[in-house]
């Protein structure tokens, strides 16, 4: 019986096999990530974007900010709105059509991850309070789906962020007329760079920033969201257990992802200063 043979009647053994001899099948241990890259400013006519790579996965984030009227019970607030595509092109497994479960359950426990790191006060959003506040529709495509589709986008939402600038409005309470000033722009107050490290059991073995190969054969996958150096969100869907040694490495692994992305997006903006 030939390898891809193998590997098609029997995909668990062939990756216990490898994992056996402390690798993967494509080279890495499984405490390594795969390379991340960041790009800021990738689509001229959004207030913000960027687009991230881990490994193959491809995901980019344009961020549109408009104005709107605030929630009656929260007339002080503004909104933030992430929505994930999952593109045909992505994977082979993907149709065209409505969004799948996937797709909804991303933009779900992103608009959640957000929310529970505070990254965002959207107290910042207001302008007129009960009367005018900042919409931030965030949307992101994954272009290339290889595993950690969850990991990528929400680098690629805060990223994004970090290039917004908001024009200065006025607003008239008497006339309920706003006249935006574009020549007047301010940064949002970015409070903490939350950052996901994805996790998946095969079989008992942990293996972090799974491909999406290995995310189909796992028994267990969870995802770790760090925020300055804490743990803002955590997400499980599998029944294993874990012991509290595997879980401790997870922690650890998870908290040096969340310093090493933190140091390159400012990098990245401290270079883009020195340009202009």
């Amino acid at each position: 019986m030939d390898l891809r043979t193998f590997k098609l009647l029997h995909p668990v053994k062939y990756y216990k096999d490898y994992l056996d001899n402390n690798i993967r099948p494509d080279g890495r241990e499984p405490e390594d990530l795969r390379p991340l890259a960041i790009s800021l400013n990738v689509i001229k006519n959004a207030d913000g974007s960027a687009v991230v790579k881990i490994g193959n996965t491809t995901v980019i984030c344009g961020i549109k900010a408009e104005l709107s009227a605030p929630k009656a019970l929260e007339p002080s607030m503004g909104f933030l709105v992430p929505n994930i595509e999952l593109s045909p092109v992505s994977s082979p497994t993907l149709r065209p059509g409505p969004p799948c479960d996937e797709a909804q359950v991303c933009s779900r426990t992103l608009a959640d991850a957000i929310s529970n790191s505070r990254c965002i006060n959207l107290k910042d959003l207001c302008i007129s309070p009960g009367n005018l506040v900042w919409t931030l529709y965030c949307d992101l495509v994954c272009l290339d789906h290889d595993g950690c589709v969850f990991d990528a986008a929400l680098i690629a939402l805060i990223s994004a962020l970090h290039t917004v600038k908001l024009p200065s409005v006025r607003y008239n309470h008497d006339t309920e007329e706003m006249e935006t000033d574009t020549s007047k722009s301010h940064p949002l107050v970015i409070n903490c760079v939350p950052v996901t490290t994805s996790f998946v059991q095969i079989p008992t073995r942990m293996i972090v920033d799974p491909t999406a190969e290995e995310e189909k054969l796992a028994s267990t996958i969870f995802t770790v969201t760090v925020s300055d150096g804490k743990i803002t969100f955590f997400n499980q869907s599998g029944g294993d257990s874990m012991d509290c040694v595997m879980l401790k490495k997870c922690m650890e692994s998870a908290v040096k992802r969340e310093r090493s992305v933190k140091t390159m997006i400012q990098s990245m903006l401290d270079q883009a200063h020195r340009q202009y």
